[in-house]
């Protein structure tokens, strides 16, 4: 029987208690934050606040189960099916429809794969943790350029794009813009209410419709975006546009 009063780490054994959960919690803390910072950049609901949490209590939730057990003594099956189960309704939480667009659907998967990296680091693989984070970052920086490559630009068409939005987030929407088209045009600005800090945005993309619709739902994930909306138009007609100005 293995001492309750020592924890499994990775590459160092079974180490004092105190000592294993210090490193499991300072591990959780320092991935969640990594992933809630990139979120955090891009506006979405669940920011780093949000992913230390799931990350820490997934972490502490699987960790502590192991106090005063055996790790080879009862069902260690039975600690990731509540974890995955409870974080669902988490995660469904941050699951939109908006006029027939559904949204938050990465914030969501977010979620759900960093309770798993804390009940990775939980289960004492800190190292695996961290290259799972990675990966994750990889795909939450790198997927939309990779798309956009694999897109014929014979099929892209122009839309022109509104946002009804509760503050600064100018930046916000060109670094989404970007991360899936380097085609923006007239992008303008104006303040409807300045006590409420109630903004207009106003700008066209060329891109592919399957793209409009994966950055529309990125767009309206953004936490202060009220309203959004887009429609295709005609080449012609933004060329026109363009010519009036």
């Amino acid at each position: 029987m293995i001492s309750s009063d020592t924890v499994f780490i990775e590459h160092l054994g079974y180490v004092d208690a105190y000592f294993g959960l210090g490193i499991k919690i300072v591990t959780g803390l320092i991935l969640g934050s990594l992933v809630g910072y990139d979120r955090e950049q891009k506006m979405k609901n669940a920011g780093i606040k949000t992913n230390v949490l799931i990350c820490l209590g997934a972490t502490l939730y699987t960790a502590i189960s192991f106090l005063g057990h055996g790790q080879l003594d009862f069902d260690a099956a039975r600690i990731p099916a509540q974890i995955v189960s409870g974080i669902g309704f988490l995660g469904a939480g941050a699951i939109m429809q908006d006029k027939g667009n559904i949204i938050g659907l990465t914030t969501a998967a977010t979620i759900w794969v960093v309770a798993a990296i804390g009940m990775t680091i939980g289960y004492g693989y800190p190292v695996i943790a961290t290259i799972f984070t990675l990966t994750i970052l990889s795909v939450l920086r790198l997927l939309g350029p990779i798309y956009q490559g694999f897109e014929s630009t014979k099929n892209h068409r122009y839309f022109h794009i509104e946002i009804l939005a509760s503050g600064d987030i100018k930046n916000y929407v060109k670094e989404i813009v970007f991360n899936i088209t380097d085609r923006i045009d007239e992008l303008h600005e104006e303040i409807l209410d300045k006590e409420k800090n109630e903004r207009h945005l106003d700008f066209y993309v060329y891109l592919h419709p399957k793209k409009m619709r994966m950055m529309s739902d990125e767009l309206r994930d953004i936490v202060q975006v009220q309203k959004m909306h887009y429609h295709q138009i005609e080449s012609k007609s933004i060329n026109k546009r363009f010519a009036d100005d």
